[in-house]
């Protein structure tokens, strides 16, 4: 049956609402963090692809965060904004309210803990105490917008009856959409059909609310569990691009998607996602976050469309739907992988990018990027596809704060290798030189030269973005500041370049996340 919804009208039955976490839930993940401009990107990036709720942050942990909620209610048109707060948070509803107010549509994601170890450990509160909680937090959430999700946090793991007289208690309150997540992965995909059948047969006033199901990968259950919520009832997933997330991540957007593509035959729900979007939305996330996908990912990974087998290739050549059980194209993969040279003009370089997916560079970053190219061109033989988008990943990173101009290393067997490094720093040109123990010791120590600080290196790592002794180098670093992480990478045929561009990179993501703050406990 239909249901209607203050937000999206009268829904069909079939119909899912894609809920998005990545720049909120995603982002919470160790090493990860976006500025607001590279917030911005993605919350363009998600409307594009289709999704029907963007959760854009949780206004009140900071001015930050509640900044970038409130542009992005500004600057999108179709998708729904999503502010997330406590239940209880002494000021976290009227933060999200004002937060969300410029938004077309907009929704207040409130919750609470509702299992026995989280009450009695978490919040030490009463059963009582927290249903009350959730008829005010509901209650006060529905005086800034009509559209107001309530979710049990740890819901998954609480008692049955009293999971039901919370969601009773939100719905009574004014909640419109009830979310049951696995927050910490521990159900399996019957346990999750178990509790969404109950709720949805137990509870006053079930049928007129949207389900949600927010699955964590802890057991590599994400989607599963999603799938299993899906067939039990629930008409709302929240999820994240390349499954991004605490811990072992969110269950991935981009897997779900398919799963519900590739098999309507048992699955008949339909979303509003474009699917040959979700390969350019996956690769803007990893240029964004300095967070590689694995090449064997599911959907989006180097190799989910590649095969090395010759039983495997001889059967894609007589027909591809022998071991291809989707098209690459469905999902924004192209089949070619050779492309400009060096006597290739801007016009050629701009059709080829937008084809690629990146059409909307600023003109000074579309400048830069033309330089290299045309710089790599004079050096490498043959220029790929990967080439272009890892310098061009490189161009669109953050440069907020801190951006590399030049450098210069001597190094050798018979002495310390010394660089003369140069680099822009809040506009300002700076230069350092420092010696090390090799030339990557001394590029960096030159940065801190440059940057005084004191995060220490936990991950230097080099590969080749493509074959040959002429491939471009793409480094990934991470840094560690008073148990924060940040990843950052860079990309250039010189690999001590590409390694200072990637350590900048992740300095420029650890000044973000120093802005950063928790907030305050609740109080019982």
């Amino acid at each position: 049956m239909s249901i209607d919804h203050p937000s999206f009208g009268r829904i069909d039955a079939n119909r899912v609402i894609i809920f998005d976490t990545t720049l909120r839930d995603g982002e919470q993940s160790p090493g990860f963090s976006m500025n607001l401009a590279e917030k911005l990107r993605m919350a363009e990036a998600l409307e594009e692809l289709g999704v029907d709720v963007m959760e854009a942050g949780f206004p009140v942990a900071s001015k930050g965060d509640f900044d970038s909620v409130h542009q992005i209610a500004q600057k999108v048109k179709n998708t729904v904004v999503c502010a997330l707060a406590r239940s209880g948070g002494k000021n976290d509803i009227a933060s999200a309210g004002e937060a969300i107010k410029p938004a077309k549509r907009g929704r207040i994601h409130n919750f609470i803990s509702t299992s026995p170890l989280h009450m009695k450990y978490k919040l030490r509160m009463e059963p009582e105490t927290v249903l009350e909680v959730i008829e005010a937090g509901n209650r006060a959430a529905r005086q800034f917008t009509d559209d107001v999700e309530w979710s049990a946090e740890d819901g998954s793991r609480t008692e049955p009856d009293f999971l039901c007289r919370c969601v009773e208690t939100a719905i009574r309150a004014g909640a419109t959409t009830i979310n049951i997540p696995d927050t910490v992965g521990y159900s399996t995909p019957e346990d999750m059909a178990r509790i969404f059948a109950d709720l949805r047969a137990r509870v006053p006033g079930a049928d007129g609310v949207i389900f949600s199901t927010h699955n964590h990968n802890d057991l590599g259950l994400g989607v599963a569990n999603t799938i299993a919520a899906l067939k039990a009832g629930a008409r709302q997933v929240e999820c994240t691009i390349n499954g991004i997330g605490e811990r072992a991540g969110n269950a991935a957007l981009e897997e779900i998607i398919m799963v519900l593509r590739t098999r309507h035959d048992v699955l008949p729900f339909t979303t509003g996602i474009h699917t040959e979007r979700l390969l350019r939305t996956s690769r803007m996330l990893a240029t964004i976050t300095g967070f590689d996908v694995q090449p064997n990912k599911a959907i989006v990974g180097r190799n989910a469309f590649a095969h090395e087998s010759g039983i495997h290739q001889d059967g894609i050549l007589k027909n591809a739907a022998t071991y291809e059980i989707m098209t690459p194209e469905s999902v924004g993969w192209t089949r070619s992988s050779l492309v400009l040279g060096k006597h290739s003009g801007r016009a050629a370089f701009r059709d080829k990018l937008k084809a690629m997916g990146y059409d909307k560079l600023e003109e000074d970053q579309f400048n830069e990027a033309f330089s290299r190219f045309k710089d790599l061109a004079d050096r490498k033989k043959v220029i790929y596809d990967e080439d272009l988008v890892a310098l061009v990943d490189d161009e669109v990173r953050d440069h907020a704060r801190i951006r590399f101009i030049s450098l210069d290393v001597t190094a050798g067997s018979r002495r310390p290798a010394t660089a003369d490094l140069v680099l822009e720093v809040d506009g300002a040109r700076r230069e350092g030189r420092a010696e090390g123990q090799g030339p990557v010791d001394a590029a960096f120590n030159a940065i801190r030269a440059i940057v005084p600080h004191d995060a220490t290196l936990q991950l230097y790592s080099v590969g080749a973005v493509t074959e040959g002794s002429d491939a471009q180098a793409r480094t990934s670093v991470r840094l560690e500041e008073d148990g924060k992480l940040v990843d950052g990478q860079g990309a250039d045929a010189d690999t001590l370049v590409s390694a200072v561009r990637a350590y900048v990179h992740a300095l420029n993501k650890l000044l973000v996340k120093r802005d950063r703050a928790e907030p305050a406990a609740l109080e019982a």
